[in-house]
């Protein structure tokens, strides 16, 4: 096992990178899409300014940077804590591959003084009872839901989209928002943080103008593709409702929903729904190649899910998202 910088490895290895998490992939999650070499070193090496991403390798020995690679490990730390990745191939499984690489993540994350890591894990796969076994506990679970663009009544989605009250100006914007409005963007996006649970936010987090104009800059540069409408409250000016969806370089047939966000005092006008109508209305145009869009949302949210049923979408898995016991 080795270390490893994407951002300055050779090709070869980010092949050999892309064909280990590929044949993971292909275990776990069959029916999604293959990754590719689009923007991955990007995807791979790119973080926001304040964090710090380390990678490591698990090679075979005897043919080390040209065999088939065992696992890859992945650390990215911010905001005091740490996010780690293990993807282990699957003939390399309950071979103490992951322990390793498990390991190795641990032990760089309190050099570094991080006192605690966060995991996403796929329910349903071995690496839920891999975790647990190792210290890691459960903190909440999230539903996916794919809807596939060719099963989309378009003309039904259009008279959602049209269905907003007056008084509120609807707007699109692909790759980033105009300079004037990230401000009124950013207060909106505070509404994630106060009133939990809401669909994956624009990650990193974004609740200000210059930390949300970092944000998408570095979605770019990873290779992922924002795009957003909002809804203006045209009395006051302000952003009162917004949707985001990102396709990324590396799968484009399959966007990734994050934030959707109405404030409160604005619910009930039917205004989620009408965003996300008119976003799918908007990809169908601007991203011509896309077959899916992937939501995530807490189980408890029975708002997000009917807003997701109504626009065809099937709920197909749970993650959870974990966190170590603390430790005193």
């Amino acid at each position: 096992m080795r270390e490893w910088d994407p951002g300055s490895a050779p090709e070869a290895e980010l092949r050999l990178w892309l064909d280990a998490y590929n044949e993971a992939l292909a275990m776990d999650l069959p029916h999604d899409p293959q990754w590719g070499l689009n923007s991955l070193r990007g995807y791979l090496s790119v973080t926001m300014p304040g964090q710090r991403r380390f990678s490591w390798l698990m090679e075979d020995d005897a043919e080390p940077g040209v065999a088939p690679l065992l696992g890859v490990g992945t650390l990215l730390l911010l905001d005091g804590m740490g996010v780690i990745e293990i993807v282990v191939v699957p003939k390399a499984r309950r071979q103490r591959v992951g322990r390793a690489l498990l390991a190795a993540v641990a032990n760089r994350a309190l050099r570094e003084g991080v006192r605690q890591l966060g995991v996403e894990v796929i329910g349903g796969t071995t690496a839920v009872d891999f975790y647990e076994r190792h210290g890691f506990r459960w903190a909440f679970v999230e539903m996916r839901s794919l809807l596939d663009l060719r099963t989309v009544d378009w003309a039904h989605l259009r008279e959602m989209a049209d269905g907003v009250v007056t008084g509120y100006d609807v707007e699109y914007h692909q790759g980033g928002l105009p300079e004037p409005i990230l401000g009124a963007y950013a207060e909106a996006k505070e509404q994630r943080r106060l009133t939990p649970p809401g669909d994956l936010e624009l990650r990193p987090s974004s609740y200000s103008a210059d930390r949300l104009r970092e944000s998408i800059a570095t979605l770019r540069a990873r290779g992922l593709h924002p795009h957003i409408v909002l809804a203006m409250h045209e009395p006051t000016g302000h952003v009162v409702g917004l949707t985001e969806v990102v396709v990324p370089a590396q799968h484009p047939t399959r966007a990734d929903q994050y934030d959707t966000i109405v404030r409160p005092e604005f619910n009930g006008l039917g205004l989620g729904r009408a965003l996300k109508a008119r976003m799918l209305l908007e990809l169908r145009d601007a991203e011509p190649q896309l077959r899916e869009v992937q939501t995530w949302h807490a189980t408890e949210n029975e708002q997000l899910q009917q807003v997701n049923d109504e626009l065809a979408s099937t709920p197909t898995t749970s993650g959870a998202s974990t966190t170590p016991t603390p430790r005193t």
